[in-house]
């Protein structure tokens, strides 16, 4: 029996933690350069205050989740996406699957593709370059991973080139690591 569709959304949630996050008033230093606050910073995510927990890894995870999602050579920021969305799909997280839902079609997307997930889950029939792109980030996602030479292959038959390919390997795998870290520490919840 194939499990009950989730409430899976593209609205804005809040995400609230297990742990309480660091007060940005009683930070340290080194939390602060971490989390690259400056006086006039008025609200900073529970979920950074959380990580600022950890300021070394913090410090180090932003600048490599930027590079990853925002790199200006490679893969273009909707194929990033859907790669951040066939991680989240097939972890269940539905915070994370939100905001790239969002993302995607905000940076110009095809038009219908996060619809057809949200419906179809991982079995989504999409246009052949995303279906592709979304085929290899869930079976890269599943665990133990299944992705094959022949997704390699089926990426460079739509047009993918090896940076292309290099930068959904990345956005894929940073995505199993943020999901699986936002579910342990927290949980959505609706916007207020």
């Amino acid at each position: 029996m194939k499990p009950a569709v989730h409430d899976y959304t593209k609205a804005v949630l809040d995400w609230r933690p297990f742990i309480t996050p660091v007060r940005l008033d009683e930070a340290t230093p080194e939390q602060l350069q971490a989390m690259k606050i400056t006086p006039a910073n008025k609200k900073v995510s529970d979920y950074v205050l959380v990580l600022a927990h950890d300021p070394e890894s913090l410090l180090h995870r932003s600048p490599l989740f930027n590079g990853i999602m925002y790199g200006k050579d490679g893969l273009d920021r909707p194929g990033r996406e859907l790669g951040a969305i066939g991680a989240s799909i097939v972890n269940r997280c539905i915070y994370c699957l939100a905001v790239h839902a969002r993302h995607y079609e905000q940076t110009g997307g095809t038009a219908g593709v996060v619809d057809t997930i949200f419906q179809q889950e991982t079995s989504a029939r999409l246009p052949e370059k995303e279906q592709a792109i979304y085929d290899f980030s869930v079976a890269l996602s599943a665990f133990p991973p299944a992705a094959t030479d022949e997704d390699i292959a089926r990426l460079r038959a739509v047009g993918l080139n090896e940076l292309e390919i290099l930068d959904l390997i990345l956005s894929v795998s940073i995505f199993g690591w943020a999901n699986r870290l936002m579910h342990t520490l927290g949980e959505p919840i609706p916007a207020a």
